[in-house]
């Protein structure tokens, strides 16, 4: 890989992937590709490739997690060992334990857990590649794969990051940006209820980027958004099809 400095990142207006500052990666999202699973989704978004499952509600274990009055939300980000370019070691680090939890805090508000008390909903995330932006494009998948699960949801869940390199506010960050920029701020979104399930922020953002990212981040959030509805809809009518209802008519 040729040598990348931070002056490099943004040249007459374009990114080092052509991108101009305010364009998202091409991203591709597919639901119900694993048949094992109650819900699932595969998702691509720019070199990101992430495997999504779900399961339950189901029986609480270890029994004691079980609350009386919802059900347990567990989450598991995972990055697989092949996903980076140097090997990762397939145990759970630090960094992919805290994104399990910012995870699950950002999906916890869109679910009716209330609805399944004593129970728990598994949310599986594997990272298989990995380019910038896991923890969006997983929550982006996780969100569909719940869906899929039949999981009933207030809404779905959409996520997009806006950075900052060479000075200048960057949408959807890639690998090489979030290393050499100057700040990245994830944000999640329920677009129904107006509601921000998800606001973190490396770095430092003067108080108009601030507001003007965080703008730019719930629009993008909103195109997400129709993404994930076109998703669900071409499964919907692709499984209506198959069983010869009306659905797929």
């Amino acid at each position: 890989m040729p040598q990348i400095s931070p002056e490099d990142l943004l040249r007459n207006g374009i990114r080092v992937d052509g991108r101009r500052w305010n364009e998202l990666r091409p991203i591709k999202m597919e639901v119900g590709v694993l048949d094992k699973a109650d819900g699932s989704a595969y998702i691509e978004h720019g070199k990101n490739k992430i495997l999504v499952a779900v399961y339950g509600p189901r029986e609480a274990h270890p029994k004691h997690i079980a609350l009386p009055d919802r059900a347990t939300i567990k989450c598991r980000y995972h990055m697989a060992p092949f996903s980076v370019e140097e090997r990762k070691s397939p145990a759970p680090s630090r960094r992919e334990i805290e994104i399990s939890k910012v995870i699950r805090e950002a999906l916890e508000p869109a679910i009716l857990s209330e609805y399944y008390p004593r129970t728990s909903i598994d949310i599986f995330i594997e990272v298989l590649q990995s380019d910038g932006g896991s923890r969006c494009a997983g929550i982006n998948g996780a969100s569909l794969a719940l869906a899929d699960a039949g999981i009933p949801m207030r809404d779905l869940v959409a996520a997009c990051a806006v950075g900052k390199i060479a000075g200048q506010l960057a949408l959807d960050l890639s690998d090489i940006e979030d290393k050499l920029g100057e700040a990245d701020m994830p944000v999640a979104y329920m677009p129904t209820y107006n509601s921000v399930t998800l606001l973190q922020m490396d770095g430092s953002f003067t108080h108009d980027e601030f507001a003007a990212g965080l703008e730019l981040a719930v629009e993008n959030c909103k195109k997400i958004y129709q993404m994930q509805r076109e998703a669900l809809r071409r499964q919907y009518l692709e499984v209506g099809k198959e069983e010869g209802t009306g659905a797929g008519r």
